[in-house]
């Protein structure tokens, strides 16, 4: 079993998504967070890769797996 282990700036994308229902999109997660689209667009990748989000409609949240 392989540990999914989170950067603080991937730890506050989660944080973000927890409360999103629907999702957010790319620049509501970086206003809402106060980052730029690039680094949250990385990060994001990143939690997708780990398959600890998914994508819908360039909408993000987070997985339930």
């Amino acid at each position: 079993m392989q540990v999914k282990t989170m950067g603080k700036l991937e730890e506050v994308v989660v944080s973000a998504l927890k409360n999103s229902g629907e999702g957010l999109t790319l620049a509501e997660i970086a206003e809402k967070i106060g980052e730029s689209e690039k680094k949250v667009f990385r990060e994001l990748r990143s939690l997708f890769q780990k398959g600890m989000i998914d994508t819908e409609s360039r909408r993000y949240k987070l997985s339930k797996g």
